[in-house]
């Protein structure tokens, strides 16, 4: 059977945006469609409407290549608020609890408790699926929400520029957090606070680093929507996995498929040209995994990013 052809150019790539307060994730991947006419994009993990900071975008056929990201670990600045929990944990939800605030020696006793391998249960306006629905939309219906504990790592949580009221209590701080995949920050400061008798909730909320992408190489969400956004090469998205250039011969059979002797180590590579372009920049032609065959190892794509000519 022939194979099928794109019926438009597209845009395959990175983008990395820095998202700013009072849009969603969801916003920020509009504005990249409009903008670059690519109605595939993916993320590699979407930020909170009051929150800001990276957003990692893959667009065409790069959206493949979201399973193999290294956008961890993640690190994120947060300010916390001490005295009040919201329903939400964060600053738009309405206050449900009031408690002291704790000292500043309280929460560095309580600090090292919040490092390593934990249990964290989400909080109930999240994104998690209970019984096939949205946890926040049960939630924002009036349904009392109950999500099991799931284990998380954090391997730095730190607090500094305390703000102390007249009785030495701290009225917020700020927090820094470096950690995997499916943290909540907000779940975060609710559970610390606990730990001291206290309460809290987050004020702010920003997304800094994912895995090799830093916040400070993003486009704004104004800059984007001016055309100034900078689609970065699909290369680009798999920073840190060995690279093996392509000989012609090679070129032909990887782009149908087909496996090629591995010549570097790692479970997984790129596989990119061995022509450069005019500014000596790889291309990728595919991510591969390596099998073993009885011939030797073998690099089989997984994610072909060019088509066979026909």
């Amino acid at each position: 059977m022939p194979r099928r052809k794109r019926t438009s150019a597209g845009t395959d790539g990175l983008l990395l945006v820095d998202k700013p307060a009072g849009i969603s994730s969801h916003d920020v991947v509009a504005a990249a469609r409009r903008v670059t006419g690519e109605s595939r994009i993916g993320h590699g993990g979407t930020l909170d409407p009051f929150a800001t900071g990276l957003l990692v975008l893959l667009l065409g056929r790069a959206t493949r290549l979201l399973q193999y990201l290294h956008d961890t670990p993640k690190v994120y600045d947060a300010t916390v608020r001490f005295g009040t929990e919201t329903d939400t944990e964060d600053l738009l939800g309405a206050v449900v609890v009031e408690a002291p605030r704790p000292t500043p020696d309280a929460l560095e006793r309580a600090r090292p408790n919040f490092v390593g391998t934990i249990s964290q249960v989400p909080p109930a306006y999240s994104a998690k699926r209970v019984d096939g629905q949205r946890a926040y939309a049960l939630a924002r219906a009036g349904h009392d929400v109950e999500l099991a504990p799931v284990d998380i790592e954090i391997s730095e949580l730190t607090l500094r520029d305390f703000t102390v009221d007249a009785d030495g209590k701290v009225e917020q701080c700020q927090m820094r957090v470096r950690c995997g995949s499916g943290t909540y920050i907000r779940s975060i400061a609710r559970d610390l606070a606990r730990a001291c008798g206290s309460a809290a909730h987050l004020t702010q909320l920003r997304r800094t680093d994912a895995g090799s992408f830093r916040v400070a190489d993003a486009v704004t969400v104004d800059q984007l929507r001016a055309g100034q956004g900078v689609v970065r090469p699909a290369l680009d998205a798999l920073a840190g996995y060995p690279q093996q250039a392509l000989t012609d011969a090679d070129l032909a059979g990887v782009v149908r498929g087909i496996d090629v002797a591995a010549t570097v180590d790692g479970p997984f590579a790129a596989l990119i040209t061995g022509s450069v372009t005019a500014d000596n920049a790889p291309i990728l032609v595919a991510f591969a995994e390596r099998r073993i065959a009885e011939s030797g190892d073998r690099f089989q794509p997984r994610v072909v990013m060019r088509e066979a000519a026909v």
